[in-house]
């Protein structure tokens, strides 16, 4: 039998190739894998459902990941996909995996970051498994939203000549990564040292222990009769993402790096770590801010609406997918977000 290193297809070409074979037979599937949700005919309103999974060594550690905002983490990834197809999220279900090395009181607060998600995006938990792993914790979460057909954004819509936007600010998470794993290694060389993360470190911890989904942007979108050709969440890092929009629209795009946007705090702890800021938004992920394209006539609604940035255009597909840095110069982007199977 031949044995084919998954390594070789990554994430998503493994993805691509395990599902080739599906067709939807149900007259109320609508769109079924590729995109950030899938997406069911529910009447009046289109169902759109997401699932994601974190598992311990993988994507946390409990080095430093408190299990509420853990808890917490694990509702909001799978919001930020609802979000990305332009609708509300209203229910999830939560299914979970564990040792038993968990106590009941841990599982407590792990739960009690659940319900704090819950809480702030109003979000009903309405199900769930919970079973025996024979090593850490496994978390599944499914996220259910609605949006009226009309209103529904995939990846594939973006035209030649819709500008690209993106919302909030990106890079901070991956270097709030940074600086725990920095400071893991400070501890397993000397137990004794008391952590030293920095003036810049709130914020960048904030982004990457207890982001938020844009379900502001949605109610914006909404309220502004603004529907984006189309969206993802930035969850592997801003390269990765406008490739799959690419890809999916069958354009390319040119990202202006003076239009990224990047926080004070995450530019300057960038430069403290020799790394150019421009690369974490490139490469960082774990944002979860919202990545989508606009047809030109709706500029001016844009334009001054708070925590949107115009950060480039589509372009012909031959055009490929670059990026042009304040020193005028322009350069291949290549996609070098999160690898699942390193």
């Amino acid at each position: 039998m031949q044995h084919t290193d998954v390594n070789t297809l990554g994430e998503f070409g493994l993805i691509d190739h395990l599902t080739q074979g599906f067709q939807t037979k149900q007259a109320t599937t609508i769109l079924g894998v590729g995109d950030d949700a899938a997406i069911i005919d529910g009447g009046d309103e289109q169902i759109v459902v997401s699932t994601d999974m974190l598992v311990e060594s993988i994507h946390f550690d409990f080095t430093y990941t408190p299990l509420k905002h853990l808890g917490y983490k694990s509702v909001i990834v799978n919001l930020s996909d609802i979000c990305a197809m332009n609708a509300r999220p209203q229910q999830i279900t939560v299914s979970i995996a564990l040792s038993n090395r968990f106590s009941v009181e841990a599982l407590d607060e792990f739960y009690a970051g659940v319900k704090a998600a819950c809480d702030q995006y109003g979000v009903d938990l309405v199900g769930g498994d919970t079973t025996s792993s024979n090593r850490g914790l496994i978390i599944s979460v499914t996220a259910i939203g609605r949006a009226p057909a009309s209103r529904i954004t995939r990846r594939s819509g973006a035209k030649v000549g819709d500008l690209v936007c993106i919302t909030g600010s990106l890079g901070g998470a991956y270097l709030g990564l940074q600086l725990l794993e920095r400071e893991k290694q400070v501890f397993l060389d000397n137990p004794d040292m008391q952590p030293d993360m920095g003036e810049y470190a709130p914020s960048l911890l904030q982004r990457q222990l207890r982001p938020e989904a844009r379900t502001d942007m949605v109610d914006t979108f909404a309220k502004e009769g603004i529907v984006p050709t189309s969206m993802i969440d930035i969850s592997d890092g801003l390269a990765s993402e406008i490739f799959h929009i690419c890809k999916a629209s069958g354009v390319g795009a040119i990202i202006e790096e003076s239009g990224v946007p990047i926080s004070n705090d995450a530019q300057m702890q960038a430069l403290e770590f020799n790394l150019d800021p421009i690369t974490t938004a490139l490469s960082g992920g774990e944002d979860y801010e919202l990545l989508f394209t606009i047809d030109p006539k709706d500029t001016e609604k844009i334009r001054f609406l708070p925590d949107i940035y115009i950060a480039g255009e589509i372009v012909a597909k031959e055009d490929g997918v670059k990026l042009h840095t304040k020193g005028g110069n322009i350069h291949d982007i290549k996609a070098q977000g999160w690898n699942h199977f390193q």
